[in-house]
């Protein structure tokens, strides 16, 4: 039998984390706190579904950001989307200071095969690597 409705639950936050989630929220145009969990929580769900699939097709975008004098670093970013380009379907350069850059790699293929590309994404240089992964469905 599958239960429905709805639970009412409880949970302690720093109040700081809380007044930035209610902020957050509010820009977003949330009704009110459940519904932004909600959508969070689905968030959360999707984005931790696909990183444990071992098949399945998936969409998205991989960013990076990296540090623009790292030496070699664009070159080995080069090569290592060359060796996935069966998955990567385009991606764009975007100069934001003096030293960092960022990268968008759209994506496109198995869950395994773009989890394995942001992997080898990940090197000495590269500061920070967002996935943004969905289901095309």
């Amino acid at each position: 039998m599958t239960e429905t409705g709805v639970s009412r639950i409880s949970i302690s936050l720093p109040l700081e984390l809380l007044k930035e989630f209610d902020e957050s929220s509010r820009q977003m145009g949330h009704e009110d706190r459940s519904k932004a969990i909600r959508a969070a929580m689905r968030s959360l769900i999707t984005e931790s579904m696909w990183t444990r699939e071992e098949r399945g097709a998936v969409v998205g975008a991989l960013i990076i950001v990296y540090n623009h004098h790292v030496k070699e670093l664009e070159e080995k970013l080069t090569d290592v989307q060359h060796h996935y380009k069966h998955v990567v379907a385009s991606s764009m350069h975007i100069h934001l200071d003096e030293g960092n850059c960022l990268e968008i790699i759209a994506v496109r293929g198995e869950s395994r095969e773009i989890r394995n590309l942001a992997q080898k994404l990940t090197i000495r240089g590269v500061k920070q690597l967002k996935q943004a992964i969905i289901t095309p469905q």
